[in-house]
């Protein structure tokens, strides 16, 4: 098993930036796939972006490409978005999720990962 806890998380002004981390604690974080997905209120959960094993291949949803980034430090346990120009639609709950078994094709689908963090709290204001 593996633990996420994220962080980095706050109240930012729109065209600002965070970044957000979840570490993860348990087996070998290398051996994961991560994601990120986000809750804003009244809506379902969507998927953000992933990355691969290494971090040698990421996948970002279509609205977000060119402003998020995600990343990953296998050596610190860690796991990075990198979010710029942030807007107020942006506001939501950002989850970090793990699994050792996603096919690139169901990166984006939240059954494909059976690890999840508590999330931490975006808000942009306008």
């Amino acid at each position: 098993q593996v633990q996420l806890v994220e962080s980095g998380g706050g109240l930012v002004q729109a065209g600002g930036s965070l970044r957000l981390s979840c570490t993860a604690s348990g087996r070998t974080f290398s051996a994961y796939v991560m994601g990120w997905f986000r809750q804003a209120p009244g809506k379902e959960r969507e998927f953000v972006a992933a990355i691969g094993w290494n971090g040698g291949n990421t996948y970002y949803a279509d609205s977000l490409k060119g402003r998020f980034t995600i990343s990953r430090d296998n050596a610190k346990n860690t796991l990075f978005l990198q979010m710029n120009s942030l807007k107020p639609e942006d506001t939501a709950v950002y989850y970090c999720a793990a699994d050792t078994s996603v096919a690139r094709t169901s990166v984006a689908r939240l059954e494909s990962y059976g690890y999840w963090g508590q999330g931490t709290q975006v808000t942009v204001s306008s």
